[in-house]
Order: C-alpha cells, then sequence, then structure tokens
C-alpha cells in the first residue's frame, strides 16, 4: 500500500519469493514493514522497521525479571520521546532538519539500550535486542527522509477490510476465486485511498469490457497527467 494505491495478491504463504513478485526483485523504493523475514534482501537503507511492533517489543520485555522491566520501560520513554518530536514534525510545528538534530541523541540512547539488552539474562530479551540492531539502519529511515511513516498502520489499515472478509468467507477454494478476490480488494482499496467511486468504476469497467475497449486506468490523476506528458 502508499498512499494512493493498494494491490494485493492471495497466496499460499508470504515468504521471499512472493514478496519479490509483489514488490518486483529490482525494488527501488522505500518499505516501511515489521520485521518478516520475506523481506530481509531489501537493502536496509530502504527499509523502514515499524516502531508500532518495536513498542509492543519493549512491553514484552518487562515481563521478563528485573533487567527485562529496567529495560523495556527505559526504551519506552526513549521511544515516546521520539515520537513526541516526531508529531510535531507532522503538524508543522518542527521542521525535519530540527527534528534530525533534536533526534541523535535518542538514537543514540536507543542504540546504546539495544547493546545493553543482548546482555541480559533474559534469553528472549537478549535474542530479540541482538536481532533489532542487526537491522539498526532500518530503525531510522524515518528520520532520514521526509514521505517515510515511523509504523506500518497504514498498511495495516488498508488490510483490514480483506482480513475480516476472510475471517467470514474462509478464504478461496480456486485459482479464479483467489484473482477474482485479489483484484477486487486492489481495485475497492485503491479507489478508497484516491476517494474515487467505486460502484461508478466497476460499472465503467463492465461497460468497457463489454464494448471490447480498455477499462477506466487505477492510477492516480496526477500520475495519468505526467504519463501522457
Amino acid at each position: 500500500a502508499t498512499t494512493t494505491m493498494a494491490v494485493f495478491l492471495v497466496r499460499k504463504s508470504r515468504g521471499t519469493d512472493v514478496a519479490k513478485e509483489l514488490l518486483g526483485p529490482g525494488f527501488r523504493g522505500r518499505l516501511v514493514s515489521d520485521r518478516w523475514c520475506g523481506y530481509a534482501w531489501i537493502e536496509a537503507l530502504r527499509r523502514q522497521l515499524c516502531w508500532a511492533h518495536l513498542r509492543r517489543h519493549w512491553k514484552l520485555f518487562e515481563e521478563h525479571g528485573v533487567e527485562g522491566k529496567r529495560l523495556g520501560r527505559a526504551l519506552g520513554r526513549s521511544t515516546r520521546k521520539l515520537f513526541a518530536m516526531w508529531h510535531r514534525v507532522r503538524d508543522g510545528t518542527l521542521t525535519r532538519r530540527g527534528f534530525q538534530r533534536m533526534a541523535l541523541p535518542l538514537q543514540h540512547a536507543i542504540v546504546a539500550q539495544l547493546h545493553k539488552g543482548v546482555d541480559c539474562p533474559s534469553k528472549k530479551v537478549a535474542g530479540m535486542c541482538r536481532e533489532i540492531l542487526m537491522w539498526e539502519t532500518s530503525l531510522w529511515s524515518f528520520v532520514r527522509h521526509a514521505g517515510i511513516e515511523p509504523t506500518n498502520n497504514h498498511g495495516e489499515r488498508v488490510l483490514r477490510h480483506a482480513v475480516v472478509w476472510r475471517k467470514s468467507s474462509y478464504g478461496t477454494d480456486s485459482e479464479a476465486g483467489s484473482r477474482f478476490v485479489e483484484r477486487m480488494l486492489t481495485t475497492v482499496q485503491t479507489l478508497r485511498l484516491q476517494n474515487r467511486n467505486v460502484l461508478e468504476y466497476v460499472a465503467a469497467a463492465c461497460d468497457a469490457a463489454n464494448r471490447g475497449v480498455a477499462p477506466p486506468s487505477l492510477l492516480p490523476v496526477r500520475q495519468l497527467v505526467q504519463a501522457a506528458a
């Protein structure tokens, strides 16, 4: 999902091959995601790890002994300060340059806290800290680049309708059904992101098919204008 487009695939797994099919093996954009290994082929500078997931890890740390609790709370405090700054960037009361300058001490503090966590008596906490540090570069893409969100909440929101549908319908039982569902989900969610009327689009697409002409495009109007130019 981007701010104006959403693409769905119905597959039996969400491994590396599916991620490459969806994004393209030559993906050159920037991806906000969780730490799922299916995305490990994307270079760290092009990824942003979801901080909503990370904050849940900090809370989990607190359940693993005294050291884990201390670490989880320290990381939670640093994260809240970082997000307070980020919210100011979003509402226009703090410039990105100012944010980058103010965030630097917090970045150093969070990394130092994670390094300290590697020595935590809890193997679960230590292992999680070690794994997160492997993707240290991917923690800060939202600080370095404008337009990058620190969480994948947008993707989760776009996906919610599909998740509810899957739970109530038990998915699909044929390749043809899977293709229909992924195309309709792609169409509906993309049109909603662009504030376009779904029924009008589907009616126009069906009319185009009956007349043997190209269907209306799902691309945003701005991209269509640029392509025509």
